[in-house]
């Protein structure tokens, strides 16, 4: 199997599961708990059904549209994601490139192998800063202070992970960061050659970001839950979140948004767009989906903020429904985490190049030229 073979999210993933020691790649594809809101995440999408138009001489389709203070290409766009280095040695860098070649943004995590500095100078496109509350508030100014001078276009802070979830597989599997041998992990280590021998040649592991201010997760075995629960700031509040927002002072999202209530209060204090996310079901299980709180959202702030559907994007009829009901554009995750796991930056231009013909493909048989022409009318709810 390789990337010529993969034509759907369940292909890359099957790949990324090849070529990845099974720590890293359990690490990717899980949730917490039960992992009944991951399932629920991609399931809620098929509640639904498209409704076409015929003879409507679309043509050419016009996928683009204007989010965060930059027009890309089509409305979907690469999730922050952690510690990408774990999943190709090239990482966040290959992630970034993928991300400019298709005219889309690319979101960098604080938690990144890849210092914002180095991000800035090998991509020129679209570039979203995904930012967490430390309980130091003088790395959270670093890192936005940083952010300007480097000509990040964007910012969204994440609300939803001021502790971490249970992600049991993590534990069954052993994953830490940096990886290590264990009896449990080194079969799979040594089954995996290609991938170990890439990751001891390649530049160290480090939260490239942070590691200037803390040594936690990048010079000594640390599992990510560990650095979440003692850095970040468990009595975060809106007055944080606010303070976040005139400090940067251009386009910013609030990620993690799942009530009407909140997403009412977020546009009271200044955010420009919500990311309507659950973290992927790797938080709260249990919780909504982000499509089935999307309709309440968009009605109760739609036209004052940007709606950003986060969660369970896999295919571009996903992308379309979404933008139906309301959202301005999708982000996913897992998606393009698969596409790094299988072949590099080649991996991530593979899944958005996928993503783009369907969405295309989709618009043409929906009867629909532009993506701002998509309203309620273009689905039914059964």
């Amino acid at each position: 199997m390789n990337l010529k073979n993969c034509y759907n999210f369940d292909d890359f993933r099957k790949l990324a599961k090849k070529n990845l020691p099974a720590p890293i790649f359990h690490y990717i594809d899980g949730g917490s708990d039960d992992e009944v809101t991951l399932k629920r995440n991609t399931e809620s999408f098929s509640k639904c059904d498209l409704v076409p138009s015929i003879l409507a001489s679309v043509g050419e389709p016009d996928m683009s549209t204007e989010v965060l203070g930059k027009k890309i290409k089509m409305p979907l766009f690469l999730s922050p994601t952690a510690m990408q280095r774990l999943y190709h040695h090239d990482g966040d860098k290959a992630s970034a490139r993928a991300a400019e070649k298709f005219g889309t943004f690319y979101s960098m995590s604080t938690m990144g192998t890849s210092s914002i500095e180095e991000i800035s100078n090998i991509s020129g496109g679209p570039k979203l800063f995904q930012l967490y509350i430390h309980k130091d508030q003088s790395l959270t100014d670093n890192l936005i202070d940083r952010c300007k001078r480097s000509g990040f276009n964007a910012m969204c802070l994440t609300v939803d992970t001021v502790v971490a979830g249970n992600r049991e597989r993590d534990h069954k599997w052993g994953f830490t960061t940096p990886p290590k041998l264990t009896l449990k992990s080194l079969l799979s280590f040594s089954l995996h050659p290609k991938w170990s021998m890439n990751y001891l040649t390649h530049k160290k592991f480090e939260l490239a970001n942070v590691s200037h201010f803390t040594k936690k997760g990048s010079s000594i075995a640390k599992g990510v839950m560990e650095y979440i629960n003692e850095q970040y700031d468990p009595a975060m509040g809106w007055k944080d979140a606010e303070y976040c927002i005139k400090k940067w002072g251009g386009p910013f999202a609030i990620k993690g948004v799942m009530s009407v209530d909140d997403a009412k209060r977020a546009v009271e204090i200044g955010a420009s767009a919500i990311m309507l996310s659950n973290h992927g079901g790797r938080q709260l299980d249990g919780s909504r989906a982000p499509f089935d709180q999307l309709p309440a959202i968009a009605d109760a702030v739609g036209g004052k903020a940007e709606i950003i559907l986060d969660g369970g994007i896999r295919r571009g009829t996903h992308v379309l429904k979404a933008l139906s009901l309301g959202a301005t554009a999708c982000s996913f995750g897992k998606g393009y985490l698969f596409g790094l796991g299988a072949g590099g930056q080649k991996g991530v231009e593979a899944v958005l190049q996928r993503m783009q013909e369907e969405i295309r493909r989709d618009m043409i048989l929906l009867g629909c030229k532009s993506v701002k022409d998509l309203n309620k009318s273009n689905v039914a709810f059964r």
